[in-house]
């Protein structure tokens, strides 16, 4: 989990997006926002999503994996809801906007996007 975290805040860090780290493992209120917020198919069988999870304030982007998968298909502005900046080429996808929550001990939020991360 931990290594995922990390290569998310990596990314955001990198390409200049700004973000807010919510700490899901020392904040219940924030786990339970994140497990009350991810969509039900997106859960996985125990009913409890692992950190990160992405959202775009209220409204669900992705986990890691979708995260992972917008990268590499170089739509991850469109993925979390962000226009591109100037001069980027990237491709649009059909989804808007998300946020990021992952499982760590920090507490990530922006404009635009959350990030819950945990320990």
């Amino acid at each position: 989990i931990k290594k995922k975290q990390q290569e998310v805040v990596g990314f955001l860090e990198a390409n200049k997006i700004d973000f807010q780290q919510m700490d899901i493992a020392g904040d219940e209120d924030n786990r339970k926002w994140m497990r009350e917020n991810v969509p039900g198919e997106k859960k996985p069988q125990n009913g409890i999503p692992l950190p990160p999870q992405i959202f775009n304030e209220e409204r669900y982007c992705g986990d890691f994996e979708s995260f992972f998968s917008a990268k590499e298909e170089n739509i991850i502005y469109s993925f979390l809801g962000l226009a591109p900046p100037p001069g980027t080429k990237m491709k649009r996808s059909s989804d808007s906007a998300c946020q990021i929550r992952d499982g760590d001990k920090h507490y990530t939020r922006c404009w635009c996007s959350k990030v819950f991360l945990g320990e």
